[in-house]
């Protein structure tokens, strides 16, 4: 995925599920810059990721 598909609160669905109750693997983008930070739509749980991370692991954006 490129950088220039998601922006702020974009919400993305992951390649994987997070491994909370809700097994949920849509997320919210809450910061941009070398690192993102990701919100879980289920549980809540903020996670950092650096960018070529993310771009490795994010499946689509659902909503820009």
């Amino acid at each position: 995925m490129e950088s220039s598909e998601y922006q702020l609160n974009s919400i993305v669905e992951m390649k994987k599920h997070h491994p909370c109750s809700t097994h949920c693997k849509e997320f919210e983008v809450i910061r941009l810059g070398a690192d993102i930070k990701i919100k879980c739509l289920g549980c809540g749980n903020i996670i950092m990721l650096p960018r070529n991370d993310f771009n490795k692991k994010a499946k689509k954006v659902i909503k820009k």
